[in-house]
């Protein structure tokens, strides 16, 4: 059997369309279906060049929202944010990639990472081996978009020689990598071909950065081979309380997921989410884990009017970031704020 060891970048023009600033948004599956084909056509219309939606667990499946947002856009790239190879064996997402790229004549991204181990807990599943899967993940879907058989025998995957797609795919499909440890952001420099990594705070940048570098160094690249989505968590809206409350939220379920070298950027240890997780997963008291959420812990995200979220934007910049990705909750009206982004933030920056 071949071994694949390496995945190859998908070309660089498949992947970039310019050189001028890129913007995205992403989305949790945690909204009503409906709400994301309004949002991605708000997307499209306000300029944003991507529209990604995660697929964590128990939420709503990215599977059916995904092709919604397909059939109801015509020019907007649409990403998952992200898929991993443990709840879905990597030979489904190579299937999925492929047939969502057909139903959106080219405009599909596949956004994999090993996602996180506490909510992988819930249903029993162990993160093994979390590199050499999403290494092996990644040159499996790769060999397969390309057309390619995908026999291999290694560390995590074991495919024979029939392992290839029945059907032709119209390209490679670009691979993004969702990042949070050295580890995996040095694999996002080295195999993928976009990143997203998660920026808390958005000066988090300057400490990414070069553990992706390292990673493409290592297989002969550069950063600016790589499109990487600088992703932001914002909530902007006039009355600031309302803002707070919904970035609150998200913190409240995320934030003891996050890795720690995010927690060491906001000086915090996963510790600290204890009272919170408990909160929200014992008693199920939404009001009490928001409570809970710290200053500090607010810190993950940008909180206030689009001058302020232009402000701190503006450093991530200057640093070199070339697409800013504005994440969840947005605001406590998301379709407000995507107009508030596409009226007053994206042609400052562009």
């Amino acid at each position: 059997m071949a071994i694949w060891s390496r995945s190859k970048p998908t070309p660089l023009s498949k992947v970039h369309s310019s050189s001028t600033m890129k913007f995205s948004l992403r989305f949790n599956n945690d909204l009503p279906v409906q709400d994301y084909i309004s949002l991605a056509r708000a997307a499209e219309a306000a300029g944003f060049d991507q529209f990604w939606v995660s697929n964590d667990l128990m939420l709503r499946s990215a599977f059916a929202i995904l092709p919604a947002i397909a059939t109801a856009t015509s020019r907007i790239e649409i990403g998952s944010c992200i898929f991993n190879p443990y709840t879905v064996n990597p030979a489904e997402l190579a299937m999925f990639a492929a047939t969502m790229d057909e139903l959106s004549k080219g405009r599909f991204n596949l956004g994999i990472s090993a996602g996180a181990s506490e909510f992988l807990d819930w249903v029993g599943l162990e993160q093994t081996k979390p590199i050499a899967a999403i290494r092996e993940t990644i040159a499996a879907i790769k060999a397969l978009s390309s057309g390619e058989t995908a026999a291999i025998d290694g560390r995590w995957l074991h495919w024979n020689e029939a392992a290839y797609l029945r059907f032709k795919p119209q390209r490679p499909v670009p691979i993004y990598l969702g990042a949070l440890s050295p580890q995996m952001l040095g694999l996002l420099g080295e195999v993928a071909d976009g990143g997203l990594p998660l920026l808390f705070p958005p000066e988090h940048y300057s400490t990414v950065a070069p553990l992706i570098a390292k990673g493409a160094a290592k297989a002969g690249r550069s950063l600016d081979q790589i499109d990487i989505a600088a992703c932001v968590w914002c909530s902007i809206a006039e009355e600031r309380e309302a803002a707070e409350a919904v970035l609150r939220d998200k913190i409240a379920y995320y934030g003891s997921s996050l890795s720690p070298l995010i927690w060491q950027q906001l000086g915090l240890v996963r510790e600290d989410f204890n009272e919170i997780d408990h909160a929200l997963t014992v008693e199920r008291n939404v009001e009490k884990a928001r409570a809970l959420v710290t200053d500090k812990m607010l810190r993950i995200g940008i909180v206030g009017s689009s001058r302020e979220l232009i402000e701190r934007m503006e450093g991530l910049v200057a640093a070199g970031v070339k697409h800013l990705s504005f994440g969840p909750p947005l605001g406590p009206d998301p379709l407000a704020a995507i107009e508030v982004l596409g009226r007053e933030v994206l042609p400052h920056f562009r």
